[in-house]
């Protein structure tokens, strides 16, 4: 057999089809499809506005902007996430502040983000890590009483649901963002969207990834058709239609990509129970994984042997990956901005022991028992 990816991309005859009318189109940069895209988004989800961008970095440094995170704010973040979670702060000339995670689901604990509380914080940026949904009802009652912003890293997690309410609908939040990253939920290549259910920030959000440039409100009077004004400093961040049209394509299959995933997580499970070597990922009531990842966790006589595990898996043909390095142990955090490891103990410990496995829909069954098979091998005797 083949070597087996940590992640794959699932296209199919219909996504090509897709892309391949707007390529025969008058339209490739932005156009109408985007549109369609950003209404199927909040069709599937239920929020009112969706604004669809290059990438989910992309969103989550917009969502920041619009919610007007200035230098001197303090923006609290997940220590087990993308670089990109904390990132979109820094460019905003804010700090970033790492909140330490919940050992069950590894997404941040609420305990901690009210220890990290200081007067200058502005923002909560908490991540559904894996696709398991943050404990919303808390960090949206911490914001509230501080008069905090929500912006919910939803880049693992499009299709996922909390409290019978799909991760999106920004029902707990001032603004989600999605990844179309191809081992994301579902792909446009690269690309990304903002979800709110605030028109100010939606407005803020069409501007700000189009230069700053806009046809509506003018301050000077009209001139003609032609006429527009830059009221922001903007970016282009606009997504293709040639994108949106394979989003569009995307979406229509992503509960058979998540029901997917949730079974070779279930196989998993199953088949991993009750082993000496390492837990599995949980999932709490109320909520439903998207398992964009299925990270394992090797128990603590273990955690010296990660690498050699690690390392023997790739060796026998698995793909694995490790989500992720705690974001303020970087180089650049640590060197630049003077972070110390210590920080987060529970962030720590999580990234000493995790491995990933494969978890994407386009596992076949084979595939998925030669995941186990060649786990179990790789552990025997160690």
């Amino acid at each position: 057999m083949k070597s087996i990816p940590y992640g794959h991309q699932s296209i199919g005859v219909d996504d090509i089809k897709a892309v391949v009318k707007v390529l025969k189109s008058d339209w490739l940069t932005q156009g109408p499809a985007a549109g369609l895209f950003e209404d199927a988004l909040c069709a599937y989800t239920g929020a009112r506005f969706a604004v669809c961008v290059s990438s989910g970095t992309a969103a989550l440094q917009l969502a920041c902007m619009a919610a007007e995170i200035k230098p001197k704010d303090e923006v609290i973040t997940s220590a087990i996430t993308f670089a990109a979670s904390a990132n979109c702060a820094l460019h905003c000339g804010a700090r970033p502040v790492f909140a330490d995670i919940q050992p069950g689901t590894v997404n941040i604990d609420p305990l901690d983000i009210e220890k990290k509380l200081t007067k200058m914080t502005r923002a909560l940026i908490p991540v559904h890590f894996a696709g398991h949904p943050c404990d919303m009802d808390e960090i949206s009652r911490i914001a509230k009483d501080n008069d905090l912003i929500v912006i919910e890293d939803a880049a693992h997690a499009l299709g996922a649901e909390y409290k019978n309410s799909r991760i999106g609908s920004c029902r707990y939040s001032d603004m989600a963002v999605f990844s179309f990253h191809p081992v994301k939920s579902i792909t446009t290549g690269e690309g990304g969207a903002v979800m709110t259910n605030n028109k100010r920030f939606y407005d803020r959000l069409i501007m700000l990834k189009n230069h700053g440039i806009t046809k509506k409100g003018l301050v000077y009077e009209r001139r003609g058709s032609w006429y527009h004004e830059m009221q922001r400093l903007g970016f282009n961040y606009r997504m293709t239609d040639i994108q949106a049209a394979l989003g569009i394509s995307q979406l229509k299959k992503l509960d058979a990509f998540i029901s997917a995933r949730r079974r070779i997580a279930d196989i998993y499970d199953r088949a991993f129970e009750g082993n000496p070597y390492f837990d599995v990922p949980v999932e709490k009531e109320r909520v439903r994984s998207s398992y964009h990842l299925y990270p394992i966790r090797l128990k603590e006589k273990f955690r010296g042997k990660r690498r050699r595990v690690f390392e023997k898996l790739k060796d026998m043909g698995l793909g694995v990956q490790v989500h992720y390095i705690p974001v303020y142990m970087q180089p650049y955090y640590r060197k630049d901005l003077g972070f110390k490891t210590g920080l987060c103990p529970a962030a720590e410990s999580y990234y000493s022991r995790a491995i990933s496995l494969p978890i994407y829909p386009a596992l076949t069954d084979r595939q998925i028992h030669a995941v186990v098979r060649i786990v179990k091998e790789a552990f025997n005797g160690e």
